[in-house]
């Protein structure tokens, strides 16, 4: 296989596997350490490319690397920051939630009717509800931001986002309701 050839097959899989990676590695770590991972994944599928067969399972080999990577994070975090025995369960929970092998897992993540699911009902949500919700989870935003930008009270902050998160427990299936709980950390 020429040079050119196998630029094109890597940009390819960068361009296919990229986003999908890092929405998975977001599942465990921050977002700038998701995508160091990440890049170093692709990092390590370039150094490889000879001896990788590209057409192969090269998404199963990928998201097993990133999984990996993901791991070791979390143990290095866990030997810096000495977490609580509660936090530890979490992360072995998540980690086992998303373990690579188990193809339902990402099978549902990226399963589009589940996503549409998910958007309708937020989108359903009352105006003020729906803006402190899309805020807190889908940007990110502590609710002393969220209040601030808003120009209303943490406290209210707090209920809008108990009303949301009532509504779309008592509306979605219960799947839907865990899996969004996990996306949103």
């Amino acid at each position: 296989m020429n040079e050119d050839h196998v630029h094109i097959i890597f940009d390819g899989l960068f361009r296919r596997y990229y986003p999908k990676l890092l929405f998975y590695a977001t599942r465990f770590l921050s977002n700038g350490e998701a995508e160091d991972i990440v890049q170093e994944t692709f990092l390590e599928l370039w150094k490889r490319k000879d001896v990788l067969d590209m057409d192969g399972q090269i998404q199963a080999y990928l998201y097993r690397l990133v999984y990996n990577k993901a791991i070791n994070v979390l143990k290095h975090k866990k030997i810096e920051n000495e977490y609580s025995t509660e936090v530890e369960e979490v992360y072995k929970r998540k980690i086992e939630f998303y373990e690579p092998d188990s193809n339902d897992t990402i099978k549902r993540l990226e399963n589009m009717e589940l996503r549409q699911e998910i958007d309708e009902m937020i989108n359903q949500l009352p105006d003020k509800s729906r803006n402190v919700f899309k805020l807190s989870y889908l940007h990110g935003l502590k609710n002393k931001e969220i209040a601030e930008t808003l120009s209303i009270s943490e406290r209210t902050v707090e209920a809008h986002m108990y009303k949301a998160l009532k509504f779309l427990r008592n509306n979605l299936s219960h799947l839907s309701f865990l899996i969004l709980l996990s996306l949103i950390d």
